[in-house]
């Protein structure tokens, strides 16, 4: 995937800023990405406190050399992140804030960000990002508290997503809904045009286990006062409250001196752990703050989800047959590795293979022949009750000739089918299934950059006359209705209100004719290059 830039940002200090992020890049780490960190707190870098114990050598560079760099002229910049010595699948690497040395104090202080960004350091940034992106899976950075010009740089040109940490007090959790407004209007005014944040508010270093009830009216208040951060993204089916719950990170009294790594130490955390928000925390950002409701519904397979995400496979895909036509399998399986997918037969009568713990293949492919089999039912079972905790695995049926798909199991009837006859034999079906399975399953994005296209033609698809003065009313409401959904990049809104107009332009003048109102079509042509700029975003 392109990597993804977050931001992890606190009004004030004192909430455990660097700490979550620290944690996080582990836990996104051990579940296989490749992270980089950054430490943006120029004026109180400590993010490599954190990783001391890990570090190879002592940070030589940073940041604050990256504005060196641009003052120098490189058109590109020096690489001066540190890879940690850490025994995970993915891998972490720290961008330090820079060498702390008896000039680190005085380098800060001679930095002027508006006069770099003057001389054109916004597009030496676009080019540190770009490689950032290309390299990780994620940039965490540690952005400074408060309201300042290196803060506007983290929250507002850098990140497409922002972690919000905040204490239960008023000017902790106001002050961070305020920077978040100001990111996404200093956002509109770059020339970058990024689609808005998505915002991960997380209330932290929250003790409730002895002030209880006073704990719940500040949990409740919160989520009040954050309510505006969950718009574009949180499932409608479930309580801001709840995601709140969620991504609340509590006070551990011991985790609270020095700076320690507890998902280090805290394999697999019970409920009471602080590891056990973390891992929260970063599977909202690993399933890119999708799927919220199985969150909602059941927060262990949520994480279980985010966990294997990453996981490798032996194979791409496999294939059960009945002994019958086990030609016919032998014939798909070859012009599958003829087309370079890693394939082979699947081993489901045996035992031993149903038993097993872990999955050998991404996708599965059941060739059925009358009637699915006993050990082809039990396999089917087992690999979509294993793809639900995962994501992105498929199951696919091929039937034979004589299989009536309506005598399927229920739970088969809705998947993807291929009956093989005179006009489908195993080669073309193996080149369906390679197309499939090389495109892979339509992500988060993708269906956003759909929604858009889709939003674009219903809208020119709108007629110049309608049998109803009325109904321009509608279509009226309806076109600022989707202005509003894509103001606050509420997508879910804007896939349903796309439908509704598609409906309304079905109905064509028949008899008396009403021309569109005055205005109606400009509000579209101008909806319309907005939308246009959005998926260019996409499409880049």
């Amino acid at each position: 995937m392109t990597g993804i830039v977050a931001t992890f940002y606190s009004y004030k200090g004192g909430v455990g800023r660097s700490f979550t992020l620290a944690n996080v890049a582990v836990l996104l780490a051990r579940w296989g990405y490749r992270v980089l960190t950054v430490d943006w707190d120029l004026e109180a870098p400590g993010l490599h406190n954190y990783f001391r114990p890990l570090l190879p050598r002592t940070p030589r560079g940073g940041v604050i050399d990256l504005a060196d760099d641009f003052i120098a002229g490189r058109e590109r910049p020096s690489d001066y992140a540190i890879p940690l010595d850490l025994a995970e699948k993915g891998a972490v690497a720290l961008l330090a804030a820079g060498r702390q040395n008896a000039e680190y104090t005085g380098r800060v202080q001679k930095l002027d960000w508006e006069e770099l960004y003057r001389r054109g350091f916004a597009e030496f940034l676009e080019r540190c990002r770009a490689q950032w992106i290309e390299d990780y899976d994620f940039v965490l950075i540690d952005s400074r508290t408060g309201i300042s010009d290196s803060g506007g740089i983290c929250t507002a040109h850098l990140p497409d997503w922002l972690v919000m940490l905040f204490t239960a007090n008023q000017q902790s959790v106001e002050g961070v809904v305020d920077i978040a407004e100001r990111a996404d209007l200093a956002r509109d005014r770059l020339p970058y045009d990024r689609p808005p944040h998505l915002v991960l508010p997380v209330l932290s270093r929250l003790d409730n286990r002895v002030e209880y009830q006073l704990a719940e009216a500040w949990q409740e208040r919160c989520a009040e006062v954050t309510a505006s951060l969950f718009r574009n993204w949180l499932d409608k089916s479930v309580p801001q409250e709840l995601m709140l719950r969620h991504s609340t990170v509590p006070y551990v009294s011991y985790w609270s001196f020095g700076e320690q790594l507890p998902v280090m130490v805290e394999q697999s955390p019970s409920a009471d752990q602080v590891s056990f928000a973390l891992e929260t925390v970063a599977a909202v950002l690993a399933h890119q703050f999708d799927r919220t409701a199985l969150l909602a519904d059941n927060r262990d397979a949520y994480v279980a989800a985010a966990r294997s995400r990453r996981k490798s496979y032996t194979f791409d895909l496999l294939v059960s047959s009945p002994r019958p036509v086990q030609r016919t399998a032998n014939q798909l399986i070859e012009e599958l590795r003829l087309l370079g997918l890693r394939v082979d037969r699947s081993l489901s009568g045996d035992p031993e293979f149903l038993e097993q713990d872990s999955d050998p293949s991404e996708h599965l492919c059941l060739i059925v022949d009358g009637e699915v089999s006993r050990w082809q039912s039990t396999e089917a079972e087992r690999f979509l009750r294993h793809a639900l905790d995962t994501g992105g695995r498929q199951l696919f049926c091929v039937l034979t000739a004589r299989t009536d798909r309506n005598q399927l199991p229920t739970f088969l009837q809705n998947l993807r089918l291929f009956q093989l006859d005179s006009g489908l034999r195993p080669r073309q079906v193996a080149r369906k299934l390679h197309d499939i399975i090389a495109d892979g399953p339509p992500s988060h994005a993708d269906a956003d950059h759909a929604a858009l296209q889709n939003a674009v033609t219903a809208l020119r698809n709108v007629p110049e006359e309608l049998a109803h003065r009325g109904r321009w009313a509608i279509v009226e409401q309806t076109v600022r209705d989707m202005t509003t959904a894509l103001d606050e990049g509420d997508v879910a809104s804007l896939k349903d209100l796309t439908v509704d107009l598609e409906l309304l332009n079905e109905v064509r003048a028949n008899g008396s004719r009403f021309a569109a109102p005055d205005g109606l079509r400009a509000d579209i042509i101008a909806l319309i290059a907005r939308l246009d700029r959005r998926i260019d975003v996409f499409t880049k």
